[in-house]
């Protein structure tokens, strides 16, 4: 899709999944594109720089349609971005992207890049600030359990999987209870003295 019809697009709806994920391809690879020497001896260095180059290509771009008021998506992308340089940075954009967002998608993304970035602890703390349960996905839940358990609080990774039994999506539910339940039952069996 061309570079032009994309940004109309996101212009509409700034969330737009398959619109944002062509159009920060795109934006990536021009970066990398711009950035590519004919030199074998520095590709390492040149291989740092590309990646460097492409990361500011989507932060540019997502800083763009973060402006947006109802923008979600962009603000997740920037908390993906600065996890490791700004993590405080990174948990404000989650958390209004998680405010904008009433489905709960962009708090279960936040929490998932909090989670691969080694801060389940901050993950819980996002989602325990912003949770609705009965407002939004499941999958919000999912999340909850497994920073709880990756924090060591088995505790609160069996209070996060009871209170998705008030889920209003029961299937959703019923699809994510087992492997839940088998990690709780894991961390616990882990926990406990031999």
């Amino acid at each position: 899709m061309h570079e032009d019809s994309l940004r109309a697009m996101l212009h509409d709806d700034p969330n737009d999944e398959r619109a944002f994920t062509a159009l920060a391809d795109l934006v990536r690879r021009h970066a990398v594109e711009s950035t590519n020497p004919d030199d074998p001896l520095t590709a390492a260095a040149e291989e740092s720089q590309r990646e460097t180059s492409a990361d500011l290509a989507v932060w540019s771009l997502a800083e763009e349609l973060a402006g947006h008021p109802k923008a979600w998506r962009p603000l997740v992308e920037l908390g993906r971005l600065s996890i490791a340089d700004d993590p405080e940075g990174a948990l404000r954009r989650f958390a209004t992207a998680a405010e904008r967002d009433e489905t709960g998608e962009a708090l279960a993304q936040g929490i998932e890049a909090l989670r691969d970035a080694g801060r389940p602890v901050d993950g819980l703390g996002l989602g325990i600030g912003h949770w609705r349960v009965r407002e939004q996905r499941a999958e919000v839940g999912r999340q909850l359990v497994l920073a709880a358990l990756e924090s060591d609080r088995v505790f609160e990774a069996k209070q996060h999987l009871e209170a998705l039994d008030s889920h209003p999506d029961t299937v959703a539910v019923a699809r994510l209870r087992p492997e839940l339940v088998a990690a709780v039952e894991a961390a616990e069996t882990a926990g406990s003295p031999t």
